[in-house]
């Protein structure tokens, strides 16, 4: 009588039972690399030590006191307290409809318009509504952290084309045209730029629209940084300068950073009625409405005037200035003046391969390790947004605290050798 031995599979390891545990879908993102520096930044503080961060894309300014006082008032309001229309306050999209005619000469209806928690819901919304399994998205790098993550989570294919510093950062025609497939849906635009403050100009965005008009290509442009630019610079609209392109745009906008608004997460879209319908079907179960409060809040920052904007803006040029010039100074760094947003991306390409208090500089993200266990500095590595080499510093904090944090990395670098 032959005897079968029973065969016993072997027990999953730990990283095996996590990938049964968590979707693949979910499991695959990235934890946003900027949020995480400034959760360590923040952590290491906490406990007591000198750390200056220059990681998170955030304001230093309070809210605006008017926008604070609507909100109270609003808090006071019974009819804040119940939902309100998932899209969002009509009062707010009319608002947003107004504002944007006002500032980039756009002209949109409130039924154009969905309210969203914060600018990265609509980012994600965005994608949602256009992307089908495997659609490529043509995504400029350097990138915001989220917008790779956003489009695989909508289940479409990010495909990377990168510019670097003598580039200016931006991409032109040609790249966009040799990187494009019959798989190409849409392409992620920003200007002013996270994470480099490249802007474009107008001919450079007309250009751009006319080749996605010409290809079928949709354009998903974030504006965001819109009212952050120096120099005389201007901000370029996509479907301003292109209008025929404006059935196959979708723009992004918030007051996190115009208005120092972060933390109320009120932002929006502006699309066709189709894609707005679709997006806001697709938020009425995800969430529902945005907090009423911080949409009142909105409604205030969007009706008043830009005063303490262009207070803002005149301390981040100052500050960006003094970064730019302490930076580039250093040997083996290359720091391009940025003209909008608030952010420097200095090549630190010259230091790689050398070596810092007996380490090896293998690559930005230990340049970045090393400049925040050995200065006590938070910066963020190009990886983060792309191919590496670079590093992003925030100027939008207190100017003390710059000197003193660029100070601090120009004396650990100079020990490069």
């Amino acid at each position: 009588m032959s005897r079968v031995t029973a065969q016993t599979s072997p027990q999953p390891t730990a990283p095996e039972q996590a990938r049964t545990r968590v979707s693949a879908r979910v499991g695959g993102i990235a934890e946003s690399a900027t949020l995480a520096v400034d959760a360590k930044a923040k952590a290491l503080k906490a406990a007591g030590r000198p750390v200056i961060g220059f990681g998170a894309g955030e304001p230093d300014f309070p809210t605006p006191q008017a926008v604070v006082d609507a909100a109270v008032a609003a808090c006071q309001d019974p009819a804040n307290h119940r939902y309100t229309p998932a899209g969002g306050l009509p009062a707010l999209k009319e608002a947003i409809a107004a504002k944007t005619l006002r500032d980039s000469g756009y002209e949109v209806s409130p039924g154009q318009v969905l309210v969203t928690n914060g600018g990265k819901q609509a980012v994600y919304e965005a994608f949602a509504a256009i992307l089908d399994p495997g659609d490529e998205l043509l995504l400029p790098a350097p990138y915001w952290t989220t917008y790779p993550e956003a489009a695989r989570l909508a289940g479409g294919v990010a495909v990377e084309v990168f510019a670097g510093l003598d580039a200016g950062y931006k991409v032109t025609v040609d790249q966009l045209e040799a990187a494009r497939t019959p798989r190409t849906k849409a392409l992620l635009f920003c200007s002013p730029s996270n994470p480099t403050g490249a802007v474009y100009a107008p001919e450079e965005v007309r250009a751009i629209g006319h080749w996605a008009l010409e290809h079928g290509v949709w354009v998903v442009t974030d504006e965001i940084y819109e009212h952050l630019v120096y120099d005389g610079v201007r901000a370029a609209s996509m479907p301003v300068e292109v209008p025929e392109l404006a059935d196959t745009t979708i723009v992004l906008n918030g007051v996190a950073k115009t208005y120092a608004m972060t933390g109320w997460r009120v932002g929006w879209m502006i699309a066709p009625a189709d894609v707005v319908g679709a997006a806001g079907n697709l938020q009425s179960h995800l969430s529902s409405n945005v907090a009423n409060v911080s949409q009142r809040a909105a409604v205030r920052a969007l009706t008043g005037d830009l005063t303490a904007v262009a207070q803002m803006r005149e301390a981040f040029d100052r500050r960006r200035r003094t970064m730019v010039s302490m930076l580039d100074a250093i040997e083996g760094v290359r720091c391009p003046l940025p003209q909008g947003a608030f952010y420097a991306y200095p090549s630190v390409e010259g230091l790689i391969g050398k070596s810092l208090r007996g380490h090896e500089i293998t690559s930005s993200a230990r340049l970045a390790e090393l400049i925040l266990t050995e200065a006590e500095v938070a910066v963020v590595p190009g990886e983060a947004f792309g191919p590496g080499g670079f590093l992003r510093l925030s100027y939008a904090l207190a100017d003390a605290d710059l000197v003193a944090g660029v100070e601090r990395v120009q004396r650990l670098l100079a020990e490069v050798r």
